[in-house]
């Protein structure tokens, strides 16, 4: 085709950013064929006649001969996703006056200047749909006319007229259906498999009548509730332009016997004749229930009726059904058939990337700062679903708007330099993030403090193993699959009391950015039957809908031990809640994109079954911290007191006195100093500028009332019940020996004086054994050493053995 006539363009989706500003982005050399440059206005002629600005496409993905349009120029235009439209260039004139109706009834207090400048640089023709945002509020409105007629673009001395009644003719569709795509964010992959399904079928049904096959006929979309199921149907719906049914359980529902099955069949009978059709039904589980479930005699009936109009003998023609239900399980199964919904697609949690387009469709209205950063609220809102970002966003604007209330008057307008400067700033986001709580896991989801990677000190070599589990394969996926490595799916943190595990747990999932479901043991036993694996199932289900995510049990020893322990008259709960475990970590249904985590300070309590490879199979050992470690815990906890500290105090000996602290004791010793250093402010007389300093004595002073969790003989039960998961049966020998033989040498001490020398070797040996990093052959070198000394020394004191 020549340029002079136009040149022929297949329609693409707009980006959400674009959406709404009258844009059409379209190839730089389509441009220069066109004679255009960026800015300049295009005509599109599909079914119908539309105007746009023309920009040069961004996007690597769109080709020489596309053009991306939103939703509101595809309905002007006359057409869809796919068709084929001519674009050339079009002379514009400015407009003078312009007159708005609103396709709903709509009060608002002179409107037309918010009007005027929303629509300020866009183009215009007579008939042609504008949709603005208004408060929050998407309004749509019909331009009934221009002066001077033609196509024109709105200035700064455009004078725009409201009418107060609403724009009608037959073929206006419902102001809830003016939702297209580009409305909906993170769901790209459910919008291209429902447009396969209903929307070709719809538009271009002899391509079936060609390959010889019936249309599908229904669509069932399932998931999380507020993922955005409804609002895929109303868009599937305005994108059609096809004859909208919604059906509600409640209004079909009669308490009059066939009154409820006359109303189904009357609403299909509408489709019929209305056709192409959809009729949506929404919350389907309310009425069409599982039958060998229902008690109700009028439940039955309208699911059987449901089943008789989606494929009985009379055919439907031209209407779709789209059903949408979060208990997709309760529903019917004769509904779940090819025939009836040939297809289910699961609408599930969006990930961050999702997030994010859902972030920028909400906000590309709101007058942002520039210190909103959305990427971080899309990083950080862990289980929200697409309601709860609406709410995020809608709350943040009520934030701002309430700062200027002070400079509102009653039954006064509010001054035009009023609404110019209202911002929504980052605070705004902040603080309307506090009072929302994510639809998706608000049964299980805990919310989860910020906690650096780097608060976890003294832990290097874990942290290292756990970040290669749990965020290699989510960041460097693209390795795994080369070399087709299978990440293991869970890991157990074992260890005292104190040295961190559920500090680790926290600190990952913050910097891996996955979702994280912490389950506690007492909220799962349940004394009715089943209902404590039904929480398990729930829990794993949930998990897998926001994958990648994280389950963490904590003291997980308590909530599931080992079978065969169960005494004479006691409930088997807990073996029944162990079996649901294992079948959900290492069952038939697929664990993808799943972690789990598990805590523990008793794993000789556990489970083998929970140990093998494929469960927990990855045992990591959180050790109490060393000399070097815990100088690093307590600077850490201490550098908030930096501008208090005199700088002579020596951490080595510091460190070296907190032999048996673990580091939730030195937390609690910093904690100590604080409340001290508080009392001294408070309580004690000073000079009005004496600032109270922390010298190396007043930390030893509050360091000799504070006690240690370990002792010598808990490190060694702890330290000796990690052997049989972390080391392979040689090397546990190795060790079982060494304690045998230092146990040997305590009891040799109870009868008799040891020599120095074996004094200095067993407590060396102890070092290597308990203390420190193994080093099996050292560890055995030096057991045979501290042996020998010992036979001697039993020898030696042989008579005075005897006689004692």
């Amino acid at each position: 085709m020549t340029v002079k006539s136009g040149i022929r363009l297949e329609v693409r989706r707009a980006a959400e950013e674009d959406a709404g500003k009258g844009l059409a982005r379209i190839h730089p050399a389509v441009m220069r064929a066109l004679g255009i440059v960026n800015g300049e206005f295009i005509e599109i002629l599909g079914g119908k006649r539309a105007v746009a600005a023309a920009w040069s496409s961004q996007s690597v993905s769109q080709g020489r001969n596309d053009i991306a349009i939103d939703g509101e120029i595809r309905s002007n235009a006359g057409c869809g996703i796919d068709d084929r439209v001519i674009v050339r260039r079009v002379i514009v004139h400015d407009v003078r006056k312009v007159v708005l109706q609103p396709v709903t009834n709509i009060s608002l207090n002179n409107p037309e200047l918010l009007l005027a400048k929303k629509l300020r640089g866009r183009p215009i023709i007579e008939g042609q749909t504008v949709r603005i945002d208004l408060i929050g509020n998407t309004v749509t409105f019909v331009v009934a006319s221009i002066e001077p007629r033609g196509t024109g673009v709105v200035t700064f001395t455009t004078e725009v007229i409201l009418h107060d009644t609403p724009y009608r003719t037959e073929e206006k569709k419902s102001e809830e259906l003016s939702i297209h795509y580009e409305d909906i964010g993170g769901l790209s992959r459910e919008i291209s498999l429902i447009r396969e399904m209903i929307e070709i079928p719809l538009r271009y049904p002899q391509i079936f009548e060609r390959l010889g096959i019936d249309s599908p006929k229904g669509v069932l979309l399932y998931g999380p509730p507020g993922t955005g199921k409804t609002l895929l149907a109303r868009a599937v719906a305005s994108e059609v332009d096809a004859h909208f049914i919604p059906l509600s359980g409640p209004e079909v529902m009669s308490r009059y016997y066939g009154d409820s099955e006359k109303k189904i069949r009357e609403i299909f009978e509408e489709a019929r004749q209305k056709a192409p059709s959809i009729i949506f039904i929404d919350e389907i589980d309310s009425i069409a229930t599982k039958r060998q479930d229902t008690t109700g005699e009028v439940e039955r009936r309208v699911t059987a009726q449901i089943l008789t109009m989606m494929d009985g003998l009379a055919s439907r023609g031209q209407v779709v059904v789209i059903a949408a239900t979060n208990m997709p399980d309760s529903i019917d199964p004769a509904l779940r058939r090819g025939g009836r919904f040939d297809r289910e697609i699961e609408i599930g949690i969006p990930d961050r990337i999702g997030r994010l387009e859902i972030y920028h469709v909400h906000t590309r209205t709101m007058p942002l700062a520039d210190d909103v950063d959305l990427e971080y609220y899309a990083e950080t809102s862990y289980g929200f679903v697409g309601a709860d970002i609406a709410l995020h966003c809608k709350e943040a604007a009520m934030h701002a708007l309430r700062g200027i209330m002070g400079r509102m008057k009653e039954d006064q307008e509010v001054p035009a330099e009023v609404i110019d400067s209202l911002m929504i700033t980052n605070l705004d986001f902040q603080e309307a993030r506090k009072g929302i709580e994510p639809s998706a896991m608000r049964e299980l989801y805990i919310e989860i403090p910020e906690v650096p990677w780097e608060m976890v000190e003294g832990l290097d070599a874990e942290k290292h193993e756990i970040e290669k589990i749990i965020e290699w394969p989510v960041h460097r996926r693209d390795a795994f699959e080369k070399l087709k490595i299978k990440p293991p799916k869970g890991i157990l943190l074992f260890g005292p009391p104190g040295t961190g595990k559920t500090l680790i747990a926290k600190a990952v999932a913050a910097k891996s950015r996955m979702n994280f479901i912490s389950v506690k043991g007492p909220e799962l036993l349940s004394k009715w039957v089943g209902e404590s694996e039904k929480q398990v199932r729930e829990a794993f289900r949930k998990a897998r809908q926001s994958a990648p995510s994280i389950i963490f049990f904590d003291e997980i020893d308590a909530l599931v031990q080992k079978r065969g322990q169960e005494h004479g008259g006691s409930s088997r709960v807990g073996e029944s809640v162990l079996s649901q475990i294992l079948t959900e970590m290492d069952g038939v249904e697929d664990l993808s994109g799943v972690v789990i985590m598990a805590a523990t300070n008793r794993p000789d309590l556990l489970d083998p079954a929970l140990l093998r490879p494929g469960r927990l199979e990855k045992h990591i050992y959180i050790k109490p911290p060393d000399q070097k470690g815990r100088k690093s815990i307590l600077q850490l906890y201490l550098k908030d007191l930096s501008s208090l500290l005199d700088e002579d105090i020596d951490y080595d000996e510091m460190a070296q006195e907190m032999k048996y602290f673990v580091g939730a004791d030195i937390s609690a010793f910093v904690r100590e100093v604080k409340m001290n250093l508080l009392d001294d402010i408070f309580t004690k007389p000073k000079k009005p500028d004496d600032v109270p300093k922390i010298s190396s004595d007043y930390l030893k002073d509050i360091l000799s009332r504070q006690q240690g969790t370990l002792d010598n003989q808990n490190l060694e039960i702890f330290e000796s019940g990690a052997w049989a998961l972390l080391f392979p049966r040689s090397k546990q020998q190795i060790l079982l020996r060494s304690a045998y033989i230092l146990k040997q040498v305590e009891r040799a001490g109870l009868i008799t004086e040891l020599s120095p020398d074996l004094n200095e070797r067993a407590t060396a040996l102890r070092d290597m054994t308990f203390w420190q990093d193994k080093d099996f052959s050292k560890i055995e070198e030096h057991t045979n050493q501290v042996e020998e000394a010992l036979h001697k020394q039993i020898n030696k004191n042989k008579p005075f053995i005897n006689s004692s």
